[in-house]
């Protein structure tokens, strides 16, 4: 079974929903193997759970905030 991990923010179940249908629709159309055949992983994941350019997402965003 392919597997498609998607890590990014907390979605609502519709925009999850969709993301998972194109994934799915998309992988499928390049790669020939039924959509039946993937299974696909969303994970959400907090601002404060990740590091971008050596700082906290959360920081950057705040940083970012504070210029306008």
């Amino acid at each position: 079974m392919p597997t498609i991990f998607f890590y990014g923010p907390e979605l609502e179940t519709e925009k999850k929903k969709e993301l998972i249908r194109s994934f799915t629709q998309k992988a499928s159309e390049l790669t020939g193997i039924p959509e039946a055949a993937f299974v696909v992983y969303l994970r959400s994941s907090s601002p404060e759970e990740v590091g971008v350019g050596g700082e906290l997402l959360s920081d950057r965003k705040a940083r970012e905030a504070e210029k306008g």
